[in-house]
């Protein structure tokens, strides 16, 4: 029963820990299986981090002390200190942008019955000189009304906090953990803080632009159309659209994709790829690459089916086809994007092999 006795509510608390903590424990782990179901199946971004604990039992202690002894014993008022620990059970979702916090909320919300709901965020960006941990936390328990992907759902009164943050936001956490209850800071470290607390808004403000420029480059290569092979030639007075035609790893996987459909194109490679593409030829244009593949691609195909034939074991990627269509495109630039023992393989096949040669970009010998 409560009481107004805190050692008394101190011992029975423990109690109440030590004998429900394997219930607990199975809760956290159910919740943490339902948030990454749900957020598995369903198109909300990418979630870095989704982690789940048991607060401990002394921790526990210390915050009802800190945010609520000291009223409601001046109140008068009894109570159980199980009672003012909503965050018994903690889950943490970590996602890579902040934007996608409301996004990941909005979600949960549609899943679980809200108890609480604290925006960190907008406390911080309400008030002018504050610094400190930006974030979302609600308080949430299950919906009876909800089906879940778990078999063995937790007790409907084991409630859950979870807190929604950005990669950023979950960096700058650490460190507002070491400082937040420091109230006498004095004002020279402030400032710091402030400015370094800016600091970590602009890096996850900027790290969302540069998402949404890069998924605007993505799909405006995806959108166009890649030339005909008699039809590529830009038209003049266009010079800066040219430039806008250069190869990077937007434009690139199109036109791979067109010629190679059945291609795994990992993006780290293709990225490696394309750098490699342009240390040899900076200028080379979407359209030359299309071109380069259309007329050479045919003789470069024949070559890997004897490369194969001759030694099973041998793989001949689409990249090792990109690498010798290139090299047949402009052996002057593009030398050494083969080994010097390829070239000398693919050269000596080429002379034994004269139907080839009236296939070869004559441009390139």
């Amino acid at each position: 029963m409560a009481s107004l006795d805190f050692e008394q509510e101190k011992e029975l608390f423990r109690k109440y820990y030590d004998r429900n903590h394997k219930q607990l424990t199975a809760a956290k782990d159910a919740y943490v299986g339902i948030v990454r179901t749900l957020i598995r199946q369903s198109d909300v971004g990418e979630a870095t981090k989704i982690e789940g604990r048991v607060k401990d039992k002394d921790e526990c202690i210390k915050k009802f002390q800190r945010k609520y002894q000291g009223k409601l014993e001046a109140d008068e008022q009894p109570y159980s200190i199980s009672d003012f620990i909503s965050d018994l059970i903690g889950v943490r979702i970590v996602c890579l942008y902040e934007d996608e916090v409301p996004v990941v909320s909005e979600l949960l919300q549609r899943h679980f019955k809200i108890l609480n709901v604290t925006d960190k965020t907008s406390a911080v960006e309400s008030t002018e000189d504050s610094f400190g941990y930006k974030g979302l936390h609600m308080d949430l328990t299950l919906n009876p009304d909800a089906a879940y992907p778990c078999k063995h759902l937790p007790a409907a009164e084991m409630c859950f906090e979870v807190q929604i943050r950005s990669l950023i936001q979950d960096a700058w956490s650490m460190l507002d953990h070491k400082i937040k209850y420091k109230r006498s800071i004095p004002v020279d470290l402030k400032r710091r803080i402030n400015v370094l607390a800016a600091l970590f808004e602009l890096a996850d403000r900027e790290f969302k632009e540069i998402r949404n420029a890069t998924s605007d480059l993505m799909q405006q290569a995806t959108v166009t159309q890649i030339e005909p092979a008699d039809g590529i030639v830009e038209a003049s007075g266009q010079a800066a659209a040219a430039a806008t035609k250069t190869v990077n790893v937007f434009n690139f996987l199109p036109i791979a994709g067109h010629f190679f459909r059945d291609f795994p194109f990992d993006d780290q490679k293709v990225d490696d790829f394309v750098q490699d593409i342009l240390e040899r030829d900076g200028t080379l244009q979407k359209a030359d690459l299309h071109r380069c593949l259309n007329e050479n691609l045919k003789v470069v195909r024949e070559y890997s089916e004897h490369v194969i034939a001759e030694n099973p074991n041998r793989t001949f990627t689409a990249y090792t086809s990109i690498r010798h269509c290139l090299y047949l495109y402009n052996q002057e630039k593009f030398e050494r994007i083969l080994s010097r023992r390829n070239r000398e393989r693919f050269a000596a096949w080429l002379k034994v092999n004269p139907t080839t040669q009236q296939l070869v970009n004559p441009a390139s010998v």
